[in-house]
């Protein structure tokens, strides 16, 4: 294969990244697209993670990445200085100086067609799915999913397949277990401020990443079962997608996701 055949430019990628996570979907107050240039010719080698931190950064120097394709923008809110006195400085430091890019598409991969939400439905097998709150341009994608289970299943039930899927030692569950799932609204990561929206969309049950307390009360005051996975557990599957999904529209780009990352949070049983 001819050495031009396995580069792609900056903007082929990028392009194919909006493919997949139209830019337009992004809620109004995220920050995405590229928020770190490069001045690489071309890219051979992306890598994504779901967080960028210290040492996803330095995987990807390692790795001689050209681009790091985050769910979690970096930077995410403005900064007023880059040094590496600060999580953040130091993370773009190490970057910049090896002139590797950053790409982001969170909340508009979060309600992309085959994005995050509409995946965790797959996963379900959810029937009849839709978005919580559809787009005004195309009403087949938007804010969240919902659907129903083939044939009803518990709470417990819906709970024990994504735990299965996801790989989760475990889960928080706000109400009864033993309910049946009814119409199940879809919200990855923090999805607690979307209890309103899924009441009113009818849903039964929340699945999510992470919720708040006062959010899970809300939900037992609508009479809405909750399911938290845990906000890493609840995106970062979506990751490794999206390189073998990149793999796939560009042929000859090397694509994978971090092998370092972790979830930060995990479950310490009483002993």
């Amino acid at each position: 294969m001819c050495i031009i055949e396995v580069m792609s430019n900056l903007a082929k990628v990028i392009a194919s990244l909006e493919h997949l996570a139209p830019l337009r979907l992004a809620a109004d107050w995220d920050n995405v697209g590229l928020l770190v240039a490069t001045k690489k010719p071309v890219i051979q080698r992306v890598m994504t993670c779901l967080t960028l931190t210290i040492d996803v950064a330095r995987e990807a120097v390692s790795q001689k990445a050209d681009l790091v394709v985050t769910h979690h923008p970096l930077p995410f809110r403005p900064v007023n200085r880059i040094t590496e006195e600060t999580p953040t400085g130091a993370t773009l430091v190490e970057l910049v100086t090896a002139g590797i890019g950053v790409w982001s598409g969170h909340t508009a991969w979060d309600s992309a067609p085959h994005g995050i939400n509409a995946m965790l439905a797959e996963i379900l097998s959810l029937q009849d799915v839709a978005p919580l709150e559809p787009d005004e341009i195309d009403p087949s994608v938007g804010f969240g999913r919902m659907g129903t289970t083939s044939s009803p299943d518990t709470v417990d039930a819906v709970a024990q397949q994504l735990t299965s899927a996801l790989g989760c030692s475990g889960c928080t569950v706000a109400g009864n277990p033993n309910l049946l799932a009814g119409r199940i609204g879809i919200v990855c990561g923090s999805g607690g401020e979307s209890v309103p929206v899924a009441a009113a969309a009818g849903c039964q049950t929340l699945v999510t990443g992470e919720i708040k307390l006062h959010n899970a009360l809300e939900a037992l005051a609508h009479n809405m079962t909750v399911i938290a996975v845990g906000h890493h557990l609840s995106e970062r599957f979506a990751m490794e997608r999206m390189a073998e999904k990149l793999s796939t529209a560009l042929p000859g780009l090397q694509c994978w996701a971090s092998t370092v990352e972790q979830d930060p949070l995990c479950w310490l049983p009483n002993r």
